[in-house]
């Protein structure tokens, strides 16, 4: 296996048995296997960018909130350390997120990642999700106004 392929099977990994494991523990000892210790995530909130627990615990926050959570890779590129994935999750919202109460809803919820490898961990994380329309399938935000 080459180390490009090497790289996109971490992160296939990252995302079915870390992101879309339901059993916390389980996920939490993927976890420990993917994610480098020194791991930067510079899409998280600041108190949670640096570090395998911040990771953890964003992955538990996500979790607690959409329990049923699922990650799909639509696609996926890779050129020397780097890992681009098209994403979609999908899970019902069923415990409060950021500050909004369950509201049972389904929510659809894409994105684009890059992620960088060293030492054949995830090592660095940048991400663009849908945010906007997550907050509007949860009911935050109301539809935008037609002109």
């Amino acid at each position: 296996m080459t180390s490009i392929e090497a790289n996109k099977a971490v992160v296939e990994r990252l995302f079915a048995d870390d992101l879309s494991e339901p059993d916390r523990a389980a996920a939490a000892r993927a976890a420990d296997q993917i994610v480098a210790p020194e791991f930067v995530d510079h899409t998280n909130p600041p108190e949670l960018k640096h570090g395998l627990e911040s990771h953890k615990t964003i992955v538990a926050l996500f979790r607690t909130s959409f329990p049923d959570m699922r990650w799909t890779i639509e696609d996926v590129v890779a050129e020397g350390d780097r890992v681009v994935a098209r994403t979609t999750m999908r899970g019902t919202h069923r415990g409060e997120f950021f500050g909004i109460a369950p509201t049972g809803r389904e929510v659809v919820y894409p994105g684009i990642h890059i992620l960088r490898l060293a030492g054949g961990k995830v090592a660095e994380h940048w991400g663009s999700n849908d945010d906007l329309g997550l907050m509007r399938q949860l009911g935050a935000l109301g539809e935008p106004a037609m002109a």
